[in-house]
């Protein structure tokens, strides 16, 4: 029953002073603008305003909806330069999925360039979801998902941004640190130090251990990078990790990146999104970005 015009009316009167100077504002006769508060008072059977000689006078309805509009119409006007916002891709909330353990190095050097291109764009990043990267990108969870092994559906585009090899990870006096690769039978007595993660999408054992039918001694996971490479500095184990994350820390900590293989393992960091989202600009923004990122 009661409408945003009717509390446009409301306030354009209450700010103009008149029946009259309101109707200027709103682009509307004084007759219709008359019509349509009477129309209301009809509905609601009570008058909102009586005339006292050539001035206006709210009743306690006509006040309370004054009040109403007083705090909504800010609200929706708000909500409406927002939605504006969304839909030309200057703002919102930036929340990408992480399917890559080691790649939180890699996206730190994208998400600050890009909040400073993007002020009106918040990030978050998950890493943990339900039915998986590809569930929560069709469920609308993330809007961006970061992964070395995409799985392409339709309705899903992933792209390539930034190139980095594979490589084997041990510590500074490691038998191994002297060689120019390792082979997959060097790997039978170690501990194989991992994220957890399926074997199935490990690196290390779809393209390296398994297609040479062996397996490393014991296999051990640990949830985060730092940890894993002390453990390797001290001996307990080799892990495989990017050639540029090792690069990185083996200034810090005493570990040595060893190929893996003869011809080595390349890989790719892919964005993946939903197809309707592709021309959304603070995602290509980001997508951009993300390929320019060169590790140094």
């Amino acid at each position: 029953m009661i409408e945003r015009g009717h509390l446009e009316i409301l306030r354009a009167v209450d700010q103009q002073g008149s029946l009259t100077a309101a109707a200027e504002r709103l682009y509307l006769t004084q007759s219709a603008l008359s019509h349509s508060i009477g129309k209301l008072e009809q509905r609601l059977g009570t008058d909102i305003w009586v005339r006292e000689g050539r001035q206006l006078r709210l009743t306690q309805s006509g006040e309370y909806l004054l009040s109403l509009a007083t705090r909504l119409l800010p609200q929706i006007e708000h909500a409406e330069m927002l939605i504006g916002q969304f839909a030309r891709g200057q703002r919102g909330t930036l929340r990408i999925g992480m399917e890559c353990h080691p790649c939180y190095q890699w996206l730190l050097k994208v998400v600050g360039p890009y909040l400073e291109l993007w002020p009106g764009v918040d990030v978050d990043v998950k890493q943990k979801f339900q039915f998986g990267g590809i569930g929560a990108l069709f469920g609308h969870d993330i809007d961006m998902l970061v992964t070395p092994d995409p799985l392409h559906r339709p309705g899903l585009i992933f792209e390539p941004v930034f190139d980095y090899e594979q490589v084997l990870v041990v510590g500074a006096d490691h038998p191994l640190a002297g060689k120019p690769w390792a082979e997959p039978e060097d790997l039978e007595n170690e501990t194989l130090i991992t994220y957890p993660v399926e074997i199935e999408r490990l690196d290390i054992y779809t393209r390296f251990l398994l297609p040479a039918h062996t397996s490393p001694a014991r296999h051990k996971t640990i949830e985060t990078t730092d940890i894993m490479l002390q453990m390797v500095a001290a001996g307990r184990g080799v892990a495989a990790l990017p050639r540029w994350l090792v690069e990185d820390y083996g200034g810090r900590i005493p570990v040595k990146a060893v190929q893996l293989g003869k011809e080595g393992i390349p890989k790719q960091i892919f964005l993946g999104l939903r197809e309707r989202d592709r021309t959304v600009d603070y995602l290509n923004s980001f997508m951009k970005l993300a390929r320019e990122v060169r590790w140094s």
